[in-house]
C-alpha cells in the first residue's frame, strides 16, 4: 500500500498486537494512535480526528463473547457517526461478522492477519471514510446552497466606467486564491462581486457560503462559523460543522465584517492565520481550505486607525480591494438595471408589461437612491406587482423625492447609535410596523433588522 494521508486508533489489550499494529501500520498512514484499555477511546477521540478506528472485539472482562466490543463501537458511534470502525478478533466467524458489521462495523479482521491483506483492508476504510466526511458536508453544504438556488439576479450589469473598472478587478483576481475586501454602501451589490468572483475561479465547481456577521449574535458567532459538538450547549443535539468547515474547497464570504466585536475578530483571525477550526465543544482541530472574499460598508480603515478594527486582520482580508460606487455616481447604469429587473420580475409575477418610458427613466435618473442598486430593484419590483399598464410610467415609481421627504428623518444627536436607532423608529413608523418593508427601505436583510431591533430594544 503506497503512504498515505490517514490517523488511525488501535484499540487492543494485548500489547504485543499494539506494537506489531504500530510497526506494520506506521509506514503507511501519517498517524497511529494505540491504547490498551477501552476507557480511553472517548477520550482520545475528543483529542483526535480520526479515519480508522481498529477495535478489539474482546477484552479482559469478556474473552469470547465479542459483547464488549460491540459496547465500545456503539460508543465509538454515538462520539462520531461517520465513524470507520474495523474489528479484530482471535474468535473470528461468519455469524459474528455479519453482525458486526449490521451494527456499524465496515469490516472484520481475524488474528493472525496477512500483512497484505490488512493493508487493503485500511486502504478501503480510508477511502470510506473519505466519503462519509464528505457526505456529511455535503448535505449541510447543500442546505446552504439551497437558499441561493432562487436569487434572480446572477450577473452583474452595467456599462458606466466605474464598473467596467469593477469587471477588470474581477477579471484579473478571480483565478488566484487572493482574499478580497469589498467595500461600498448597502445595497450596491457587494454579495454579487463576490458571487462572481467565485463563479470566476478555479473553486467555481464547489460551494460558495455566504454569513451575513451583522445577524449574529456574540453567542452564535463561534457556532455558527467554527461549528460544534453535541452536548456543547443546551441545543446541540448533534455534531456539525461551522460555515468555515462547510466552505472548505470553495469561496466563504463574509459580510458586514466591520461589525464584528475585537474579541470576535481575534478569533476569526485565529482560525484564517492557522487555517484550522476547532469546533465548539471539542478541542481537535479541523483543517480548512477556503477562499475568503469579505465585505463591510462601514469605513474600515478609519476603523483601524481608531483600534476598533484589528490591524492584523484587515492585512490578512485585504490582498486585493474593490470598492463599489453608489448608484447616484453611476447614472448610466440605471436604465440597463431597470429594464434587467423587470424582465425578471415580470416574468415572476406573470405581468404584460413590456417596457419603461422615456419619462419613467429620466425620473429614475434624477432621484438620489440613497439604498442603491438594491433599492431600484425593489421600486422596479413594486411597479411590476402594482401597474396595470403596459409600459410603466413616472406615476408608478414612488420614490422619495419632495422636500418634506427629505426632511422627514432629523437628528438631534451626532452619536450613530441613536442616530440608527432613530432611523429604524421612522422607517417602522412609516411602513406601519411591516418589518419586510422596512428592511426594504433601510437596505438590511430581515434577520439583519430583527437583530437590530432586539439591540435597541425596539
Amino acid at each position: 500500500m503506497e503512504r498515505r494521508k490517514g490517523r488511525i486508533l488501535v484499540v487492543d489489550d494485548n500489547e504485543d498486537i499494539l506494537t506489531a499494529l504500530k510497526l506494520l501500520l506506521k509506514q503507511h498512514v501519517e498517524l497511529i494512535h494505540t491504547v490498551n484499555n477501552p476507557e480511553l477511546i472517548p477520550e482520545m477521540m475528543n483529542k483526535e480526528n480520526y479515519d480508522i478506528i481498529l477495535l478489539d472485539m474482546n477484552f479482559s472482562k469478556d474473552m469470547i463473547s465479542g459483547q464488549e466490543g460491540f459496547f465500545w463501537m456503539k460508543k465509538i458511534l454515538e462520539i462520531d457517526p461517520d465513524a470507520v470502525v474495523i474489528f479484530i478478533t482471535a474468535y473470528g466467524d461468519v455469524e459474528k461478522a455479519v453482525k458486526a458489521v449490521k451494527e456499524g462495523a465496515v469490516d472484520f479482521v481475524i488474528k493472525p492477519w496477512q500483512n497484505e491483506k490488512l493493508l487493503t483492508t485500511i486502504s478501503s476504510a480510508l477511502k470510506l471514510r473519505k466519503f462519509r466526511t464528505e457526505a456529511t458536508n455535503l448535505r449541510f453544504k447543500q442546505k446552504d446552497l439551497s437558499a441561493t438556488l432562487d436569487q434572480p439576479f446572477h450577473e452583474f450589469i452595467g456599462n458606466s466606467q466605474q464598473m467596467k473598472e469593477v469587471f477588470l478587478v474581477i477579471q484579473k483576481v478571480a483565478e488566484t486564491d487572493a482574499s478580497v475586501l469589498i467595500l461600498g454602501q448597502n445595497g450596491t451589490g457587494k454579495e454579487l462581486v463576490a458571487r462572481a468572483l467565485h463563479r470566476n475561479s478555479s473553486r467555481a465547481d464547489d460551494v460558495f457560503i455566504s454569513v451575513d456577521l451583522g445577524a449574529l449574535s456574540e453567542t452564535l458567532f463561534e457556532s455558527e462559523l467554527f461549528g460544534h459538538v453535541r452536548g456543547a450547549f443546551t441545543d446541540a443535539k448533534k455534531d456539525r460543522p461551522g460555515r468555515l468547515e462547510i466552505a472548505s474547497g470553495g469561496t466563504l464570504f463574509l459580510d458586514e465584517i466591520g461589525n464584528l466585536s475585537l474579541p470576535l475578530q481575534a478569533k476569526l483571525l485565529t482560525a484564517l492565520e492557522k487555517r484550522e477550526v476547532i469546533r465548539v465543544g471539542s478541542n481537535k482541530a479541523r483543517s480548512i481550505d477556503i477562499r475568503l472574499i469579505c465585505a463591510t460598508n462601514m469605513p474600515i480603515h478609519k476603523l483601524a486607525k481608531e483600534n476598533k478594527f484589528r490591524q492584523d486582520l484587515l492585512y490578512r482580508i485585504n490582498t486585493v480591494e474593490i470598492q463599489l460606487p453608489p448608484l447616484k455616481d453611476k447614472i448610466e447604469d440605471i436604465k440597463p438595471l431597470a429594464e434587467s429587473f423587470l424582465e425578471n420580475y415580470k416574468k415572476k409575477y406573470k405581468k404584460n408589461i413590456t417596457s419603461i418610458s422615456q419619462a419613467a427613466i429620466k425620473k429614475l435618473e434624477q432621484y438620489n437612491w440613497p439604498g442603491n442598486v438594491r433599492e431600484l430593484q425593489h421600486a422596479v419590483e413594486r411597479c411590476v406587482i402594482m401597474s396595470d399598464s403596459k409600459i410603466l410610467q413616472p406615476s408608478d415609481f414612488l420614490l422619495c423625492t419632495t422636500e418634506g421627504d427629505t426632511e422627514e428623518i432629523q437628528f438631534d444627536t451626532l452619536n450613530l447609535e441613536e442616530v440608527e436607532k432613530n432611523i429604524i423608529k421612522k422607517v417602522l413608523t412609516k411602513n406601519k410596523g411591516n418589518i419586510t418593508q422596512a428592511a426594504r427601505e433601510l437596505g438590511l436583510t430581515r434577520t439583519s433588522l430583527y437583530r437590530r431591533l432586539e439591540k435597541y430594544g425596539l
